[in-house]
């Protein structure tokens, strides 16, 4: 399976919607569009997982890096992980509870509630 990332916009955020399997191969393809949109000046960006079926370790990499490079330009994140069932995002979810990099992400359960500056993030 490949990974897609498609752009939006809502609210002012950059809106990455990304489905398929983030892994060793496909992973490059997210993080170059997270540098492509901070070059373009966007520096609030949502990333959408909930269509993401599978996450390895190169994934989390690139959501980590995703993290440090929106701190060093002052911008911010936030990731969409819906809570449940698998085929709406948890797979990710538990990825990074999992390996305890969970609290380190502003997490929504959906884009309104991401864009909304009033929202707050889902408890870790």
């Amino acid at each position: 399976m490949t990974l897609r990332v498609t752009d939006g916009e809502q609210g002012g955020w950059a809106v990455l919607r990304v489905s398929g399997e983030m892994d060793l191969v496909t992973s490059p393809v997210l993080r170059q569009r997270v540098h492509d949109a901070v070059a373009d000046g966007r520096h609030d960006i949502v990333l959408d997982l909930s269509g993401v079926l599978f996450c390895d370790s190169s994934g989390v990499g690139v959501l980590i890096a995703s993290r440090r490079l929106m701190r060093s330009c002052q911008g911010r994140l936030r990731l969409i992980l819906p809570a449940q069932g698998a085929v709406d995002g948890s797979y990710v979810n538990r990825v990074l509870g999992a390996l305890g990099v969970r609290r380190l992400f502003d997490v929504y359960s959906d884009v309104s509630a991401a864009v909304d500056e009033e929202s707050r993030p889902l408890s870790a």
